[in-house]
């Protein structure tokens, strides 16, 4: 089965099931993570901010002018930072590894 790899805000590592389609967000949060995502997912919140592996930057789109402007209020960004609600699974991010960002 596809898989991503989300290292939690502790360090804990999850080895999460993925279905090609759902958006990165649902899987954390569906595994019971503590993902907050307020908006449920709608781009308007940033409270499923976190951190790609540099390794897999390259497999993702670039993320959209929407996504910058909910990063740009978002605390703790950095080069690899994304919103996990705007990142959609497909068999090329079978996996993906992540970090949750700081609350």
């Amino acid at each position: 089965m596809p898989h991503i790899v989300v290292i939690d805000r502790y360090g804990g590592e999850h080895r999460l099931e993925a279905a090609p389609g759902r958006k990165v967000m649902e899987i954390i949060r569906d595994a019971g993570l503590p993902i907050e995502a307020s908006c449920g997912g709608c781009c308007a919140c940033a409270t499923c901010h976190c951190y790609i592996d540099d390794g897999w930057l390259h497999a993702l789109a670039p993320a959209d002018v929407e996504e910058l402007d909910m990063l740009d209020m978002a605390f703790d960004v950095e080069a690899q930072s994304r919103l996990t609600c705007q990142i959609r699974f497909s068999e090329a991010l079978d996996g993906l590894r992540l970090t949750l960002a700081p609350n």
